[in-house]
């Protein structure tokens, strides 16, 4: 009796290819991060410090204002570290063709020289009393502040004490009252700016401190693809840069994602010294140790 051979199933062509497909996108899955970090390592610059000015600009006036806010960014896109060091506006430092100028005047004694030069000028005094030259800058005033805050759909801040102030000045060049009560609270455009400009409850330094904390919020909203459309239109409304847009591609994920985690360093009365004359300069002997961590 001859015995008879098992019955074997034969699996059909088209599910065996559907199966190696699979498998092959799954190994796909799996390299492609793997590759596009070596791709980004590779070619991501070792470090990019950016200069961001937020210009106190009234209607009419174009760039040709003074800086409100000045803030020095260190990004090192390898390792996906950020870095912020907030100059107050108070501060005198070198500025090359003028000597010792009031840091908040030097974007308008740029922008007399011709369109443009408010920021060029700055960056040649920053790299010539900080040592640090910035690479690239960012240039916006408060109605940009404003719809990139909204584009984002706001920010939430943990507003760490009460503040008050009766003197916060208004379009017209007069002044109101604002109010921020202590506790987390979410902030559109407009709230946010306020909340980034009053000084008159404390200083200029606790004013710096929040303008750190207003970015560190907005950089982590950016998180959210969904945002992305909305901001781009923002910034392309109200923000002058020399920002590439390789740099945007290869400066975008460290920002987003290292830019609410940044390290931060406001130049207060712990890193002031003063001239003979009695003029408030930075103490650069201290604050170079954390220039060196943290920019090239």
């Amino acid at each position: 009796m001859t015995p008879t051979r098992p019955h074997i199933r034969r699996v059909p062509k088209r599910f065996r290819k559907r199966s190696a497909l699979i498998v092959l996108l799954i190994i796909v899955l799996l390299i492609a991060p793997v590759f596009l970090c070596g791709f980004y390592f590779v070619f991501a610059p070792p470090h990019t410090d950016i200069l961001v000015l937020g210009v106190d600009s009234r209607e009419g006036e174009g760039w040709m204002a003074r800086a409100d806010s000045i803030i020095l960014v260190g990004i090192e896109p390898r390792w996906f570290r950020v870095a912020m060091m907030s100059i107050p506006r108070d501060l005198s430092i070198d500025v090359p063709g003028y000597g010792l100028q009031r840091v908040n005047t030097v974007n308008m004694l740029g922008e007399m020289e011709g369109a443009g030069g408010g920021p060029q000028l700055m960056k040649s005094g920053i790299q010539h009393s900080f040592g640090v030259k910035p690479d690239r800058y960012v240039r916006l005033d408060f109605k940009g502040f404003v719809r990139l805050i909204d584009a984002v759909g706001g920010i939430t801040i943990n507003v760490e004490r009460p503040i008050v102030d009766y003197n916060y000045p208004t379009e017209d060049l007069g002044v109101m009252t604002v109010q921020f009560d202590a506790g987390v609270q979410h902030m559109d455009g407009e709230r946010a700016l306020i909340y980034a400009r009053t000084r008159y409850a404390d200083d200029d330094y606790r004013r710096a401190e929040r303008q750190q904390q207003v970015i560190s919020a907005l950089l982590g909203r950016l998180i959210n693809p969904l945002h992305w459309p909305a901001v781009v239109g923002a910034l392309s409304q109200a923000v002058d840069t020399d920002l590439t847009l390789w740099d945007m591609i290869v400066l975008a994920p460290p920002v987003v994602l290292g830019g609410s985690r940044a390290e931060r360093l406001v130049i207060d009365r712990d890193y002031i010294t003063a001239t003979a004359e009695g003029v408030a300069i930075p103490d650069y002997a201290r604050i170079a140790p954390w220039l060196d961590t943290y920019f090239d």
